[in-house]
């Protein structure tokens, strides 16, 4: 931590998907899917908080997904995202009280490679809830990720904010 010196925004924003059938998870995917998904975000978080609470100061920007809302075809994925909002509100409220904010963003259908490697069944479910009729562009994501991480009132803390086009398949 040392060598990165001041952090002042963190984004977590990696994850893994499988199109795994729901009944045939290999247990290799389902650990990578946890480790990338929700526990290098708690880690990072933990590692990255000491330094924002000393310096009282400091946003953090979770990436969810639509995912965390519904059931879903990929269960550790849809698991992992759920628990994603409650790291958010968890360490929100643990960091509030120092002037760091916590929030997180759940996107929809988003072109990106992820999105474009489900089978077009899947796209065809989602897009159907799709108020515009067309999945999101990164760039939408990632100016509300830019609004949480620089310029929302501090009083926006703990709060996931939807970029999803009210993207919940049915």
């Amino acid at each position: 931590m040392d060598s990165l010196g001041e952090i002042h925004t963190l984004i977590n924003n990696a994850a893994v998907l499988y199109c795994d059938p729901f009944d045939a998870i290999p247990d290799a995917h389902r650990r990578e899917i946890l480790a990338v998904n929700l526990e290098a975000p708690a880690a990072l978080i933990a590692a990255i908080a000491p330094q924002m609470k000393e310096r009282r100061s400091g946003r953090i920007v979770n990436v969810s997904s639509v995912s965390a809302f519904t059931g879903h075809p990929d269960l550790w994925y849809g698991i992992t995202k759920a628990g994603i909002l409650n790291l958010t509100k968890s360490w929100a409220r643990a960091l509030g009280p120092s002037g760091v904010v916590v929030n997180a963003v759940a996107p929809g259908p988003t072109r990106t490679k992820m999105y474009e490697q489900l089978p077009q069944s899947r796209k065809d479910d989602v897009m159907r809830a799709v108020y515009s009729g067309r999945a999101c562009e990164p760039k939408e994501v990632a100016e509300s990720i830019l609004w949480l991480g620089s310029a929302s009132p501090v009083y926006v803390n703990g709060i996931t904010l939807d970029v999803n086009d009210g993207s919940y398949p049915r």
